[in-house]
This record gives structure tokens, sequence and C-alpha cells, in this order.
């Protein structure tokens, strides 16, 4: 029980720390955030909502540079300024906007705001649990190995999901009537809009896949329904 010990606090510190990062989170967001009513993005937002049987998809506009898309914990779908901005100025088109809400929406269909909550926790407990083990042998480089395991794990459950994501966006996108060309499209900007941030990052410690990566699985997607 006393090994067991050091694992399960950490579980508890991590779910107190979630729960507040959520709540947090959300006033972060509702403090900096407006809803988006531009017509174009409107216009897409309600083919996206009549693929899904809906009335409404309601976008927000995140007040922050970065260009980003994001599914908050409530399942609230934000669009950061700095992508509207690229919009505006002729950078990114309406339907290529429409690829990161489908991307987002299948974020929250899927479950995935809720079961990175659940994955952080894991990490934090694997972290631990390694740490302890690593350090009977290794005593100087233990924790390093052991949040680069940790780390490493974390990425490619994250990159898991973002492929997920892209082939419930590919199909919605699809129903929708717009296809799949801008969400292509838009990831072969995707480096070019975001600065190349993460291009030097290695593959196993990136938390999203690279961008042709997720090209080729778009296209291994549709193939495959065509068949």
């Amino acid at each position: 029980m006393s090994r067991l010990l050091p694992i399960l606090l950490a579980l508890a510190w991590a779910f107190v720390m979630i729960r507040y990062s959520v709540w947090q989170t959300s006033r972060m967001l509702a403090a900096k955030s407006r809803p988006l009513e531009d017509p174009e993005i409107l216009r897409v937002t309600r083919a996206l909502a009549r693929a899904q049987g809906l009335d409404h998809i309601a976008v927000y506009l995140f007040d922050i540079e970065a260009v980003n898309g994001l599914a908050a914990p409530d399942g609230r779908i934000y669009l950061t300024r700095g992508f509207y901005n690229r919009f505006r100025a002729g950078a990114v088109s309406a339907d290529e906007l429409a690829s990161v809400i489908a991307h987002e929406l299948g974020h929250v269909a899927l479950g995935h705001t809720r079961k990175r909550m659940i994955d952080v926790t894991g990490q934090n407990a694997l972290f631990i649990a390694l740490t302890a083990l690593f350090a009977r042998f290794l005593p100087i480089i233990g924790i390093w190995i052991a949040n680069a395991i940790s780390t490493a794990l974390a990425a490619r459950l994250s990159r898991s999901d973002e492929y997920a994501a892209d082939e419930y966006a590919s199909a919605l996108l699809i129903k929708a009537g717009i296809g799949t060309g801008p969400q292509k499209r838009l990831f072969e900007k995707l480096e070019a809009l975001t600065g190349g941030h993460g291009a030097a990052v290695p593959a196993w410690l990136r938390s999203h896949p690279r961008a042709a990566d997720r090209i080729a699985a778009i296209e291994a997607h549709e193939a495959r329904w065509n068949g």
C-alpha cells in the first residue's frame, strides 16, 4: 500500500488541478470571446449544421493572435482572432475555416475534450511510477527518462485523437457539400500560417501529426469510402 500511495496522491492532485484548469479556462474564454457572426462563416456553419441535423452551430471568436481553433471542455467551438484575421486578409477561405470547425466538432463528438483530462491524470501517475522505478537504477537521469517516456506516450495519444478528428471532419465536410479539398489545402498552408512553429520537433514528441501525414490519411479515407 505504501508503494501505491505516491501514485494515488498524484492521481488525486491531477484530478483537482484538472477541475481547476477547466474552471479557469472557461472563465478566460468567456471573458475574451464573442460570437463570430461573419456572413461567410455563418454560411459554412449552416451547411455543417444541416449535415448534422442541427438548427445552428455556434462559433466564438477568441481574442488572441495565435492561429488556432479549439473545442472547450463545455463543447463550444472557438476560432482565434489570428485565424480570423488571416481569413479577412484572403490567406484562408471560409471553406478552409469550415474544415477547422468540423475538426473541432470531431473532438467534441468523439469525446476527446473529456478524454484528455483522463490522459493527463494517467500521464502524471505514469511519470511518478517510472520515476520511482528508474531512480533505483539510474538515480541521476532517471527523472529525465521517466519524463521523456510519459511525454512521448501522451503525444502519441494526442496524435491519435487528431487523426480521428480529421476523419470525422472529412466525412462531415463531404456530407455538407464542402468536400475535403479545403481541408487538405489548409494543411498545406498550416506551417506558413503558424510561422513554422513545431517544424523542428521530433515526430515522436509532436502532439499533432505532420501536415503531409494528415493529408495522406484523408486521401486514404477517401479511397476507402469510394471503394
